[in-house]
Order: structure tokens, then C-alpha cells, then sequence
């Protein structure tokens, strides 16, 4: 849901706050990972974690 959420403030064109959703759905779906000791779940959060962050740097 919170992912969402980004998706909706991205398309309204609401930055920063689209890239916080983003980040709070990121770190609880790595937590979803941990809790179900699921490493695809864990990898793929973690490299979309250091991309997000990534390009927001670079962004600014």
C-alpha cells in the first residue's frame, strides 16, 4: 500500500515525498523478507533501496 502510494505521489509529481514512500515500502518489505527468510525478497529491496537512493542523490 505504501508503494503505492509513491506511485500516486510520483504521477502527481510530488518530490520528495514520492522517494520517502518509496523508501518506507522498501524497508518494510525487507522486513516481510526477514520475517519470512525469503533472500529474493531481502536482494531485491536492498538493490532498489541503493538505486532509489542512488538517483535521488545524484538528482539533487
Amino acid at each position: 500500500m505504501v508503494q503505492l502510494i509513491g506511485y500516486g505521489l510520483t504521477g502527481l509529481n510530488y518530490t520528495p515525498w514520492n522517494i520517502y514512500a518509496f523508501v518506507i515500502g522498501i524497508i518494510l518489505w525487507f522486513a516481510v523478507g526477514v520475517m519470512w527468510k525469503d533472500r529474493a525478497i531481502m536482494v531485491v529491496h536492498v538493490g532498489a533501496f541503493i538505486s532509489l537512493v542512488g538517483g535521488y542523490l545524484n538528482a539533487s
